[in-house]
């Protein structure tokens, strides 16, 4: 096995097609895991630094992987709080915060509910979303045109390079109301995928968006949304299906949501008065 700077890894294997037996190369997506170290001034301890997250990840784009997740999460408010950033170590990156940044301890403390079978009921998980201060999205003004969503798909199919090799990671991409993608990012987590993405517009002060949307490779899913709304984005469209904890996400705050998005089809789970059918 050999790695590469794209995030891939080359493997000798044996391949089976119409009985025939061949000696090859595939490429598989890299999947290391990440920790995520923060450093912050506490009043009464003064100076903590400790582990946020460990995450399995693609290498490459740590640096917007761990600003996304950590904006994404409410534990970073803005970049400036942020005083520095090391990954002195492959798999470890840590970010200080300013001696002025405030954030609250807890929010280390709580984690969102990644998994479908997390148990935890809708009801709660929106509540928890309502007391970490968000807040449902204004009305757009200007509508997103349906038949240039339903090209995005096969836009991004050509903006994957690492799915393209190896059919084994997640794409996320932004979006402008005309329907041209401006920003993809890959990794083998779709959550990670959406940390890079939103890691990369705060840095680039583009953050909240306002007329974008996110298109996501897969399916819609809570924890996604939850992302997308951080971002403050106003619509994510879906290859896949959304979960039921999405759509209720969506119509609480008001994300325009769709689905199993493709050339010539879509479901709207929400928000269809914000969308242009005539373009």
């Amino acid at each position: 096995m050999s790695q590469n700077a794209s995030g891939r890894a080359i493997y000798s294997i044996r391949q089976l097609r119409e009985g025939v037996w061949r000696q090859r190369d595939d490429s598989l997506a890299v999947e290391e895991p990440l920790e995520i170290r923060l450093g912050y001034t506490d009043p009464r301890q003064g100076r903590v630094h400790r582990s946020v997250s460990i995450t399995m990840r693609t290498p490459g784009r740590d640096v917007d992987l761990a600003l996304g997740f950590l904006y994404s999460e409410s534990i970073l408010k803005r970049l400036a709080d942020v005083e520095q950033v090391e990954q002195n170590r492959p798999n470890v990156i840590r970010l200080e915060l300013s001696e002025r940044a405030s954030f609250d301890p807890a929010r280390l403390e709580r984690h969102f509910y990644t998994t479908s079978s997390c148990g935890v009921c809708g009801k709660a998980s929106l509540e928890t979303l309502s007391l970490s201060g968000f807040d449902a999205l204004p009305p757009l003004h200007q509508r997103f045109t349906l038949s240039s969503l339903c090209a995005l798909p096969a836009q991004l199919r050509t903006r994957q390079p690492l799915f393209s090799a190896t059919g084994g990671c997640h794409g996320v991409a932004l979006f402008d109301l005309r329907g041209n993608i401006e920003l993809v990012a890959e990794d083998v987590g779709r959550h990670n995928a959406m940390d890079k993405l939103i890691g990369a517009l705060l840095q680039q002060n583009r953050l909240p968006l306002r007329e974008h949307g996110i298109l996501l490779s897969g399916r819609a899913s809570f924890e996604l949304l939850q992302k997308a709304l951080s971002a403050g984005c106003p619509l994510v469209a879906a290859v896949g299906a959304p979960s039921s904890l999405a759509v209720e996400l969506a119509q609480e705050f008001n994300i325009i949501l769709l689905g199993f998005l493709g050339e010539g089809r879509c479901n709207v789970y929400h928000g269809h008065e914000a969308l242009d059918f005539d373009g």
